[in-house]
């Protein structure tokens, strides 16, 4: 069986508002609990005006708060805006609070734009991908158990040893988790180029560590399930029409399905849309599975957490009940890796 698990942004739709988003998070949240998904992750984007997720650690309080057993964390905390001392307090408070059930995922990319990268006070060179191996090193040690000596210490946080993962949509990312020995997620759900590349590599260069002796590897897709596929296609117009957006460089709520696309977009806007959005799962349960088996069996994913942005809320928490059913049906990947795209 292949564990599933919940990539959420938060997303503010067309007429609502954040307190809208951040009630409705916290809602399936809570029924993804009950359907059994392994963890729920919120990601750090900043300046969006489509996404209430900008101050993540405190919305993972929230969810934490409002639920009971389910694994919360990050799809990611962009390391680069933050001194990694500030992180292990944040998680270090998490993790005492919420023993046992916080997960955290860090990113190298920003988030937003250079002008609030600025207004994060944080400077452009602190992005510098030579920076990012010696944070999550330094952060890392904050969350250890104290060293003798040791002058600087994360109160909350020293001791909790806070599980950390490293996402990224390159292969850069790949590489330093295999070097560290941790678990790796891949944004496939967005920006799936690389992702095959990339999984060979962490697998071929992994390094074991005291809490990964093994590779363990999460990819992220797009799911959209309904009690037929017409309706999933049609509820998937709202995520076509925000990858468009952004192709235009264009941010916004995320817009209401509509009947087609057609006339929308142009052929290369097309094409383009769906290149980044190869990795979905779109249909009724069983187009839903099998679209999801093509990928467990490509990828050999162990993991597999879903973004599902949808603009009517009732059809979003029928989507990832839907998916919890099909995912008790998923089987581990047999035999060798494929081109992602066969799936």
């Amino acid at each position: 069986m292949i564990a599933l698990s919940v990539l959420d942004l938060a997303p503010i739709v067309e007429g609502g508002d954040a307190a809208d988003a951040l009630h409705r998070t916290l809602d399936l949240a809570q029924h993804a609990e009950t359907w059994g998904y392994q963890r729920y992750w919120l990601a750090e984007h900043h300046n969006m005006d489509g996404l209430a997720c900008s101050a993540t650690a405190v919305l993972i309080g929230h969810i934490a708060g409002g639920t009971r057993t389910i694994r919360v964390g990050s799809g990611g905390i962009m390391l680069p805006n933050h001194a990694p001392l500030v992180v292990a307090e944040q998680f270090g408070t998490l993790a005492t609070l919420y023993p046992g059930r916080i997960d955290l995922g860090l990113g190298r990319a920003p988030g937003t734009d250079q002008p609030t990268m600025r207004a994060l006070r944080r400077t452009l060179a602190g992005a510098d991908e030579d920076r990012f191996p010696q944070d999550v090193l330094e952060l890392q040690a904050y969350l250890a158990p104290p060293q003798p000596g040791q002058v600087v210490r994360a109160i909350p946080g020293m001791g909790t040893e806070v599980p950390i993962w490293l996402l990224g949509s390159s292969l850069y990312s790949a590489q330093l988790a295999a070097h560290l020995g941790m678990p790796f997620a891949f944004a496939s759900h967005f920006a799936p180029d690389y992702l095959m590349q990339a999984l060979e590599i962490y697998r071929a260069t992994w390094r074991p560590s005291a809490r990964w002796p093994k590779p363990h590897a999460m990819v992220a897709v797009n799911v959209v399930a309904a009690p037929t596929d017409a309706e999933a296609a049609f509820h998937f117009t709202s995520i076509q029409q925000r990858f468009l957006g952004m192709r235009r460089g264009v941010r916004g709520p995320l817009p209401p399905p509509v009947p087609t696309m057609q006339g929308l977009w142009s052929d290369t806007e097309r094409q383009g849309v769906e290149r980044m959005l190869v990795a979905s799962a779109v249909g009724g349960p069983e187009t839903v599975r099998r679209q999801l088996q093509q990928i467990v069996d490509a990828t050999g994913a162990d993991e597999l957490i879903v973004a599902g942005a949808m603009f009517a809320h009732e059809a979003r928490l029928r989507s990832y009940e839907i998916l919890a059913g099909v995912g008790a049906e998923l089987r581990p990947a047999q035999g060798g890796l494929h081109d992602a795209r066969a799936a």
